[in-house]
């Protein structure tokens, strides 16, 4: 019997808008879906306060939906917008990096997450993946973490797919990959490639609303206003004392999982310097829920830009890299993984794992449009 043929790369485009509603993330990888990764061109596309704001009324609008297709109040909106706004994201990189659109073979659509409750089996992401292939004539896979929640699993975290591949050309293990975006997020990788997974806890969400509420801006930009705070260990203690902290992964959250935590009576500087710590240390107490610990800590996302957070990492764990330190792009690892995610889904490979979110059985997922 004669084998059957290699799956050959295709050319995928990721797209990431993430918790912490910092822009558009638009990554170029090469890959087969497994071992085979060559990355690209990547860009972030920077939200403009209007943009934020459409966003923000979108989270608040979305806490009472129990259906995963309402589209009510200014849902609608927001979602018809969010999907313009990529499709221009889509237009300019391609334009900047002198990619031809018609050489993209698939687009990884993440969308915002604007409510995400597990336990209620239910996740929701705004963004109108039929309208964005339309638009740009691509094929685009989109709606990836709705068949993990549906069959009872977490729906998060689902880059450790995407880490697994990166990681094999990383020598020491295990390792670890640390996602700070608008939640925090880790992947342990072990020295057979085994995958533990899940949300450790806040990550720049709660710090940059923070920031938001008490200068108008929307970050603590380098954790300038950090540093020169002072940690209030009581309200540590109440954050870290929620028991979602006690429970081993698979788990997730939701952006405001952590919102109604009281920071009243501290200044501007001593809150940030609350949070950041609540942040750190979320990270570090994940060793417990790990097999072994990891011999190195790699940090993706925004949050590697806040020296706040990275001082404390440093402080509390050996072994804390910045993804740039192991030849990685921490601003587009999670564009980079929507591409990878996205040829999985279309070669029915599996997107989520027992180990990554809890579901029975390798689940894969998503929706493929063509263009």
């Amino acid at each position: 019997m004669s084998k059957p043929l290699p799956f050959m790369p295709l050319t995928a485009l990721g797209l990431m808008s993430g918790t912490s509603l910092d822009g558009i993330d638009v990554a170029l990888l090469r890959t087969d879906g497994e071992a085979s990764v060559a990355r690209g061109a990547s860009r972030t596309y920077a939200y403009a306060e209007s943009q934020r704001q459409v966003l923000r009324e979108a989270l608040a609008a979305a806490v009472s939906v129990t259906d995963r297709t309402d589209r009510s109040g200014s849902l609608a909106g927001a979602e018809a917008a969010l999907t313009g706004w990529h499709e221009e994201a889509v237009r300019r990189f391609c334009v900047e990096t002198g990619t031809a659109l018609e050489a993209i073979d698939l687009i990884g659509f993440h969308g915002q997450t604007v409510i995400h409750r597990p336990e209620r089996r239910l996740t929701v992401q705004l963004g109108d993946g039929a309208a964005l292939a339309r638009s740009l004539g691509r094929p685009v896979a989109f709606d990836l973490r709705a068949a993990d929640v549906a069959a009872g699993g977490q729906g998060a975290p689902l880059v450790p797919a995407y880490h697994r591949a990166l990681a094999s050309d990383v020598v020491e293990r295990p390792l670890a990959f640390v996602n700070i975006g608008g939640v925090g997020n880790a992947t342990w990788i072990g020295r057979d490639g085994t995958l533990v997974a899940f949300d450790t806890g806040p990550g720049n969400a709660l710090i940059d609303d923070w920031m938001k509420r008490h200068t108008g801006k929307s970050r603590d930009e380098g954790g300038a206003t950090a540093r020169a705070g002072r940690v209030d260990e009581s309200v540590v203690a109440q954050f870290l004392g929620d028991t979602f902290f006690e429970k081993p992964g698979p788990k997730s959250l939701d952006r405001n999982s952590f919102a109604g935590m009281s920071l009243k009576g501290l200044g501007l500087a001593d809150g940030a310097a609350t949070l950041v710590a609540v942040t750190a240390r979320s990270i570090a107490a994940a060793r417990s829920h790990m097999p072994e610990p990891p011999s190195s800590w790699i940090i993706c996302g925004g949050g590697r830009h806040n020296a706040a957070i990275m001082d404390a990492l440093r402080a509390l764990l050996p072994g804390v890299r910045a993804a740039e330190d192991c030849g990685f792009n921490g601003d587009s690892m999670e564009a980079e993984a929507w591409a990878y995610l996205a040829v999985r889904s279309l070669r029915g490979l599996p997107l989520t794992f027992p180990g990554t979110t809890g579901v029975a059985a390798p689940l894969t997922g998503g929706v493929i449009v063509r263009g």
